[in-house]
């Protein structure tokens, strides 16, 4: 979902004595996270608690406070400590996942994981943005798909409205900005394609 940018007569250099950031003026619009904020309140001490805990490391544990707020959890999903997940009501996960130490899921808008995807230690998966030709910086946000076989390898992030196809992978500290076909390995700043995944039969 993106929310239409404020309309303006022109664009002008962000460098020229017209332009101005006003964050003051920001809105969320019509955005709606999706529950009340009862609901979210009780959710933001539950992943604290549970899910952010380090010394919790029952994966039984995390999958079920997920469920309980609304999360699609498949089977044999492994989640690792101290994973922060924003909104779990917009979370699907499909079987036989792991998601490694220190993994954010910031979801403003739907993360859908296929099955058998790795997310590893310390990656980053946004769904939120803004427009920055918007002096208020309105929101501008997009769901996340990772297909099934993905890899999204540590500290590497990937951001809103992008789609990482089946058995595609995202190398350490890459910074993913647009679609990765199903098959390649990316990497890099901003990630680039680098060459075709080979993997030996079943």
């Amino acid at each position: 979902m993106a929310l239409a940018p404020e309309k303006t007569s022109a664009l002008v250099e962000a460098d020229s004595p017209e332009a101005k950031v006003e964050l003051a003026r920001f809105s969320v619009g019509d955005y709606s996270v999706g529950r009340p904020f009862w609901v979210r309140a009780l959710w933001f001490l539950v992943n604290a608690r549970v899910l952010q805990n380090p010394a919790n490391p029952s994966s039984a544990l995390k999958t079920l406070a997920l469920r309980a707020f609304g999360a699609k959890i498949g089977r044999r999903v492994y989640l690792k400590p101290g994973i922060n997940v924003k909104n779990p009501w917009l979370l699907e996960i499909g079987d036989d996942c792991w998601i490694g130490e220190g993994v954010w899921l910031d979801n403003l808008e739907p993360i859908r994981i296929g099955a058998n995807v790795c997310i590893s230690q310390s990656a980053y998966l946004c769904t939120g943005n803004h427009d920055w030709t918007d002096p208020a910086m309105s929101y501008k946000l997009g769901a996340i798909r990772i297909e099934d076989g993905a890899w999204i390898c540590t500290r590497a992030m990937v951001m809103s409205g992008v789609t990482v196809g089946r058995n595609a992978i995202v190398g350490a500290g890459a910074v993913l900005a647009s679609d990765a076909e199903s098959g390649w390995i990316y990497a890099g700043n901003p990630a680039q394609q680098i060459k075709k995944r080979k993997m030996r039969k079943p």
